[in-house]
C-alpha cells in the first residue's frame, strides 16, 4: 500500500496560499515499486515507470521555467531510520510557485503523471525558500 504519494488537497491549497515570491525549491525524494503493472497489463520497473513520467512530463517541466539543480544517489542514512532508502533524489528549481501550479494542471502533465502514480510506493515533496549559501552552518 502506498505511503505518501501525490499531494493531498488541503496541503496544496497551503501550498498555493504561501505567499512568497521568487525561485522555490522541491525537494524530491521517491522509493519505487520493483514490478508495476499497467491497466492494459503491460509491466515495466518502477524506475520504468518513473522514467516515463520524466520523459512525457519533461517538456512541460521545462516550459515552465522549470530546472534541476542538484541530483544524487543514495548511499546510507547516517542519521534516520535504516530501513528507509530512496531511488531518486533530486531538487528541482521553479521559477515562482505558480510556475509549478500551472505544471501540475497543464493536461500533458495530468496524462504523464499516471505514470508516477503508478512507480512510486512512497515520497518526500518538501517545498524550500532558497537561500544564499554561507561557508557556515545553520
Amino acid at each position: 500500500m502506498p505511503e505518501y504519494v501525490n499531494p493531498e488537497r488541503e496541503i496544496f491549497g497551503q501550498f498555493q496560499a504561501l505567499d512568497r515570491r521568487g525561485p522555490i525549491h522541491m525537494l524530491n525524494l521517491v522509493r519505487v515499486y520493483d514490478q508495476v503493472t499497467y491497466d492494459d497489463g503491460s509491466q515495466a520497473s518502477g524506475l520504468e515507470a518513473y522514467a516515463s513520467y520524466g520523459k512525457q512530463s519533461g517538456p512541460v517541466f521545462s516550459r515552465v521555467g522549470g530546472k534541476i539543480i542538484w541530483s544524487g544517489d543514495f548511499e546510507l542514512n547516517l542519521i534516520g531510520p535504516q530501513e528507509e532508502r530512496w531511488d531518486i533524489a533530486f531538487i528541482a528549481e521553479y521559477p515562482s510557485a505558480n510556475a509549478f501550479v500551472e505544471m501540475v494542471k497543464d493536461p500533458i502533465y495530468q496524462q504523464a503523471v499516471r505514470h508516477r502514480t503508478l512507480a512510486v510506493k512512497d515520497s518526500r515533496l518538501v517545498r524550500m525558500g532558497p537561500k544564499t549559501v554561507s561557508s557556515e552552518f545553520g
